[in-house]
């Protein structure tokens, strides 16, 4: 699935919600993100389980949020998605065909 179309449904809720916030605080969002992401990874698969009555945060939300972040942050810097992805997936095929084999 192509990722436009999520830009563009990203660009047009911004839109009508205010507008995008300043990179720094874009970034500082993510990684405030990425922490929650991680935070829930080693409750789930780590050493560190929840203290009791602690609420569960799904995976799944959290990288809903990593995602809705990093489609403004792309949509913000005039960043093709699919074009970017496209490049990295390109670059692994050539750098790493042999690697996992």
């Amino acid at each position: 699935m192509p990722l436009a179309p999520l830009q563009q449904c990203v660009d047009d809720w911004i839109a009508e919600n205010g507008g995008y916030w300043d990179e720094m605080s874009m970034l500082a969002r993510l990684m405030e993100e990425v922490g929650e992401l991680s935070r829930e990874y080693n409750h789930r698969f780590g050493q560190k389980r929840k203290k009791s009555g602690e609420d569960e945060n799904a995976v799944e939300d959290e990288m809903g949020d990593i995602l809705f972040i990093l489609l403004c942050m792309a949509n913000q810097q005039g960043i093709d998605l699919d074009e970017a992805l496209g490049n990295v997936l390109k670059k692994y095929s050539i750098r790493d065909a042999t690697r996992w084999a």
